[in-house]
């Protein structure tokens, strides 16, 4: 799905649209500037959430859950001797709602208030991250490219083969825990269906689309936040100290599961691209376009996000004020050389045009005004890190995840 287009480091042009063409994320709808703290968090948040649901991802579901937790395995000797391998089965409490099979990993040696905790979805499965041989193996649809995928099934043989997407041991001998699951849980990646939790919670007549029809990355927001209603209720877990971690359409979940939850400290939208990271607007050539996104993953975004194929200048909004509705934590963008259908300059430029909003809340945003180089990592609070290599998500960018998260969350 992703294009291996070289880029030559910094000396690529961009091409996306000035900045004066951008939507002003400190403008209300009517014209009204936001000069004020109170104003942001009292009219142009809400507003901007409200736009965002309305033109993009559909409507955030309404609906009340009360969490509860059955724990199916546990070795308290994981990684060495070093750490706890828990997997839970998660019940949201909605009638004939199928539940999130969360697996967690989390240090035995660890402050008194908890570890901070990298929560996100994965795209193979909880076995595929671990050689234990008792985590289960998910029944839902996969992706039929998966490790040990045949038929669209996960099987026995992709156990262990994707652990470098999640390096769970890497990650709890730096100190932090792990609260992940597999996205099919939530719903399976499928156009044109309704499997997963989608029929208990959105029981939308058979072949009915309200005009703000819930989306599958909207959909996987609100599960990242069931993950999150159970974490905080944990006591290995620090619940002040949330990290949101994803790659590719999981990381555009990331973002949007950030910026509708504020008990997100700190989010890692990995390579999340056009209608995460990435500006909407944009005519470089080499970037993924909303037409092209809409045209291959409709189920993606909302009915209405569709109206804005050929002209995305109308939204009322681009992706640096998703970004905004982060402020003021922190955030990091993280991409590839050999992904430039994730459009990396175009998301430093979202970057740049958030920063007004985190001044105005009294902190830093992007501290860097030109594109860094290949393998620099500007950390300041809106952060930013480009590699060399392709569209994954791996050891090496986990290295780079950690120590940001040493500098903002412990």
């Amino acid at each position: 799905m992703r294009c291996a287009l070289a880029l030559l480091g910094a000396s690529l042009v961009i091409a996306s649209a000035p900045a004066a063409d951008f939507p002003d994320p400190l403008a209300m709808t009517d014209g009204t500037k936001v000069t004020s703290k109170e104003d942001w968090l009292e009219k142009r948040k809400p507003e901007l959430k409200e736009l965002f649901e309305k033109h993009m991802y559909g409507k955030y579901p309404n609906v009340r859950a009360k969490i509860s937790a059955k724990v199916l395995h546990e070795d308290e000797k994981a990684f060495g001797g070093a750490g706890t391998l828990r997997e839970v089965e998660l019940s949201v409490g909605i009638e004939k709602c199928p539940p999130i099979y969360l697996l967690m990993a989390f240090p035995n040696e660890r402050p008194k208030a908890g570890c901070p905790v990298f929560v996100g979805m994965n795209f193979t499965g909880n076995h595929t991250l671990t050689d234990d041989a008792k985590v289960r193996i998910p029944t839902a649809w996969m992706y039929d490219n998966g490790p040990g995928v045949k038929k669209n099934r996960a099987t026995e043989e992709g156990r262990g083969k994707a652990a470098k997407t999640w390096p769970l041991e890497q990650i709890v001998k730096a100190g932090y825990a792990v609260a992940t699951f597999y996205s099919g849980d939530v719903e399976p990646d499928i156009k044109d269906t309704r499997e997963g939790m989608r029929p208990s919670i959105l029981p939308y007549p058979p072949g009915t689309m309200p005009a703000d029809f819930t989306s599958r990355i909207m959909l996987w927001a609100w599960g990242i936040h069931r993950a999150v209603d159970y974490v905080v209720t944990q006591p290995e877990f620090n619940a002040k100290r949330i990290a949101a971690v994803g790659h590719s359409r999981l990381g555009k979940t990331v973002l949007l599961a950030t910026a509708f939850d504020e008990r997100i400290a700190v989010a890692f939208p990995h390579q999340a691209g056009c209608g995460g990271t990435a500006p909407s607007r944009t005519a470089d050539p080499k970037a993924e376009s909303v037409k092209r996104i809409n045209a291959s993953f409709p189920h993606w975004f909302g009915a209405s996000f569709k109206e804005f194929n050929d002209d995305p200048s109308k939204l009322p909004f681009d992706q640096h004020s998703l970004l905004a509705l982060c402020a003021p934590r922190p955030v990091l963008y993280t991409n590839a050389t050999e992904d430039q259908w994730a459009n990396p300059k175009g998301q430093f430029e979202m970057m740049k045009l958030a920063t007004p909003v985190y001044k105005l809340l009294g902190v830093e945003g992007m501290g860097e005004a030109e594109f860094p180089a290949v393998g620099k990592v500007v950390d300041s609070r809106l952060g930013y890190w480009i590699r060399d290599g392709k569209h994954e998500m791996n050891a090496e960018d986990w290295k780079v995840f950690l120590a940001f998260a040493d500098k903002w969350m412990k």
